[in-house]
């Protein structure tokens, strides 16, 4: 079982304080029994608000791997806008821009 965070305790502990004074100023119990049952609701309530507090969600290796995915895409697409740009800019056509490199390379 995880622990509990900070804020669950924070929550859980205000909801437990709360509760309590304001079901003992609500019922006006002076007997034992009605203050043990105050202090027993409010902590099962203050329970309850603490286990259902949301987690802070946690990136792990898929959904880093699917952001970076996406940042890559993103990029690729801006640079193919650059690079056509850059190719009219210079008067070249794409076909031009795309003719096969190794025509005149020294490697072969």
């Amino acid at each position: 079982m995880p622990r509990p965070t900070a804020a669950q305790f924070a929550y859980g502990s205000a909801t437990v304080v709360v509760t309590t004074l304001a079901l003992l100023l609500l019922f006006r119990t002076e007997s034992v029994i009605g203050i043990a049952a105050v202090g027993t609701t409010a902590l099962v309530l203050g329970l309850l608000v603490a286990v259902r507090l949301p987690l802070p969600r946690h990136r792990g290796a898929e959904g880093s791997g699917r952001a970076a995915t996406a940042d890559a895409a993103r990029t690729h697409h801006a640079l193919e806008g650059v690079g056509a740009r850059e190719r009219v800019a210079a008067g070249r056509s794409s076909a031009q821009a795309t003719a096969p490199a190794d025509k005149h390379s020294l490697r072969r």
